[in-house]
């Protein structure tokens, strides 16, 4: 199974190498781990994230990390993105370039961070610090989609990336009636929590104001 994995990584990203300057990109991710690669009307492919170490300033041992199999020169940074008060922080998407951390197997990453306590793969909290290099994002409609710049954090150099944030995925359907009461009983506590994002993110909040 795990050769028959990286048979097909390697094969992707021979594919990735062989697409021409400023191919069109979008990636989709979710908190659940559950993103996509769409090269516009040439291909398509799955993107799973998993719980791994994040070696990024301040990372934590387990977050969500989608691995972006291996874009060269990935600039380094985090997305942060705010609710749409503007000023409530709700998610932060990491971009980590390949050998992160003085490990020369780690490979370019994007990893999501949401509020801890829930029952989604990103709900795991926030890194204590951040890169120096941050671009701040507002949600709409529970997402977020950014196209970034040269400079900007996610930018892959010969490719027109944009991403696809989701940053309320879908709850997971129960697979029994008392499932489906926690599953019920979880939504309201999903409201709450998104009501109370001030309080939640207040101490991230003044981390990123000191950095800034």
């Amino acid at each position: 199974m795990i050769r028959h994995r990286l048979i097909a990584t390697l094969g992707l990203i021979g594919f990735l190498c062989a697409l021409p300057a400023d191919a069109s990109l979008i990636i989709t991710v979710d908190e659940n781990g559950s993103g996509t690669f769409d090269f516009q009307d040439v291909f398509t492919a799955p993107l799973t994230g998993i719980l791994t170490n994040d070696p990024g300033p301040g990372g934590l041992h387990i977050a969500l990390t989608y691995d972006l199999l291996g874009p060269q020169g990935l600039v380094a940074g985090d997305a942060l993105i705010f609710d749409e008060d503007g000023t409530t922080l709700s998610d932060i998407l990491r971009f980590n370039p390949a050998g992160t951390g003085d490990d020369e197997l780690y490979p370019a990453s994007a990893v999501f961070y949401s509020l801890s306590g829930g029952i989604f793969l990103a709900d795991t909290g926030f890194p204590t610090a951040f890169y120096p290099n941050t671009l701040q994002l507002i949600e709409t409609n529970g997402g977020v989609t950014f196209t970034p710049n040269f400079d900007q954090p996610g930018f892959v150099p010969g490719f027109d990336v944009t991403y696809v944030i989701t940053s309320d995925a879908p709850i997971p359907e129960p697979a029994s009636p008392s499932l489906l009461l926690a599953g019920l009983g979880f939504l309201g506590v999903r409201r709450l929590r998104r009501r109370s994002r001030m309080q939640a993110t207040a101490q991230p909040a003044v981390r990123l104001s000191a950095i800034s």
